[in-house]
């Protein structure tokens, strides 16, 4: 049986390991592709991205203790860059002694820094999903944490009332569909057959 710090940090390198592929999609989208919509419809790739840079910085601050900042990713020009500094920072702050056993006041309401953990990296593999599609790039996520991250959330929702949730219904997909296509559709996305059946992306119409 694995040692609860060994626990710890095999948590805390997942975020990494899924920071890292979501910071190569950012880093992969044109110049003529910023503007370009996402399944998130109230925001467009720019804004994803900056979505996901100011969510990194709000939870650095707050496992730190430090009052949470303004936006400043709204300033960033250079988002591929701003994200890997404010993902670098987060993952920083997960790593100090104590900070996944330590109960914060989050968002969601209070919990442990580890459940902080897992909602960041499912929310940096769901919106990984959406720039991948609205970019046109492979969505080359962790298999193994999407399948974490989808078996998670569907205990979570399986009783959660819909309309109270910022998100739509779950949507179908195909018997082979993988685990990000999944998780996806589970938060509202419509999938593409072709994503699902092939494993490549197209862009949102």
């Amino acid at each position: 049986m694995r040692s609860p710090q060994l626990q710890e940090q095999d948590l805390v390198a997942s975020f990494g390991r899924a920071a890292g592929a979501v910071s190569r999609l950012i880093a992969g989208v044109q110049p003529d592709q910023w503007q370009h919509p996402t399944p998130c419809s109230e925001w467009d790739v720019r804004q994803l991205a900056r979505h996901l840079i100011s969510g990194n910085v709000r939870f650095a601050a707050l496992l730190r203790g430090q009052p949470a900042a303004g936006d400043t990713a709204e300033r960033d020009t250079d988002c591929a860059a701003a994200y890997r500094d404010a993902a670098a920072w987060l993952q920083a702050a997960f790593s100090a002694p104590g900070a996944l056993e330590q109960i914060y006041r989050s968002p969601a309401g209070p919990a442990p820094g580890g459940a902080l953990v897992r909602l960041r990296i499912s929310e940096h593999l769901l919106h990984g999903w959406d720039l991948a599609q609205a970019t046109g790039q492979r969505a080359d996520l962790p298999e193994d944490l999407t399948a974490e991250a989808l078996a998670q959330a569907s205990a979570q929702l399986a009783s959660a009332p819909r309309e109270m949730l910022p998100f739509g219904p779950p949507q179908p997909v195909p018997g082979d569909a993988a685990p990000i296509d999944r998780l996806a559709a589970l938060f509202g996305r419509c999938v593409p057959f072709r994503a699902a059946a092939t494993g490549r992306v197209s862009p949102v119409s």
